[in-house]
């Protein structure tokens, strides 16, 4: 069987201390296994975004583990990707650039990252505007330039934070459509936090939180 991709054990994470710390994640336990779909459910301040954040490597745990047992060995960021739920994008670069900035980052060529990059905008439907700056997009074509660029580097884990919060229900619809379609292609794992049960309901798992813990879900 498979290594997990991620597995939290016990994690917990705090922020302040004393009187004025702040649990954001209580003692929590899981695994994401490889091609998982997994929406994580509950309400603002349930602790949903700091899960991402552990599982992404952007924080670390005050207690317990969060490892990456099925996931190769060397620079995090290089098998998984994150989607904000905020804008994402860098103001000065278009569209094509923004998209292959990581790629470049990653030291892959400038004319495989463009390539890249335009392809991964293609497989969006946002071909005809790789030469268009942030500003000059729509809320949903930032959004999916946004998916384009974690997709564009091949990761084995795609981690979405309320990537459609901030869109109207069917802009929402279609970039959510676009990121499983892409993420299948790839044969990448999704994990996506929402407060949407509409959304909820179109990935396989749905996992609730609740006070910074997994809980039974509602109505289960």
């Amino acid at each position: 069987m498979a290594e997990s991709l991620v597995r939290c054990e016990d994690a917990a994470r705090t922020y302040g201390k004393g009187t004025g710390a702040v649990v954001a994640i209580h003692g929590l336990s899981c695994a994401v296994p490889p091609a998982a779909r997994i929406a994580v459910v509950g309400p603002s301040g349930s602790g949903k975004s700091t899960l991402l954040h552990l599982m992404a490597g952007l924080d670390r745990p005050t207690a317990g583990q969060v490892t990456h047992p099925g996931l190769p060995e060397g620079i995090l960021a290089r098998h998984i990707g994150v989607i904000f739920q905020g804008p994402s994008l860098l103001p000065p670069l278009t569209a094509a650039e923004n998209v292959a900035l990581p790629l470049r980052i990653d030291g892959v060529p400038d004319s495989e990252a463009d390539a890249r990059a335009l392809a991964a905008l293609d497989t969006l439907g946002l071909g005809a505007l790789a030469d268009r700056l942030p500003d000059e997009l729509s809320a949903g074509q930032a959004q999916r330039v946004a998916v384009a660029r974690v997709l564009a580097r091949g990761p084995r884990l795609v981690l979405a934070d309320e990537p459609t919060g901030q869109l109207d229900r069917e802009t929402g619809r279609q970039v959510l459509a676009v990121l499983l379609a892409a993420a299948e292609e790839l044969g990448a794992a999704v994990v996506l936090t929402t407060h949407d049960p509409r959304v909820a309901r179109e990935l396989d798992v749905r996992w609730y939180m609740a006070d910074g813990r997994l809980v039974p879900e509602r109505g289960a």
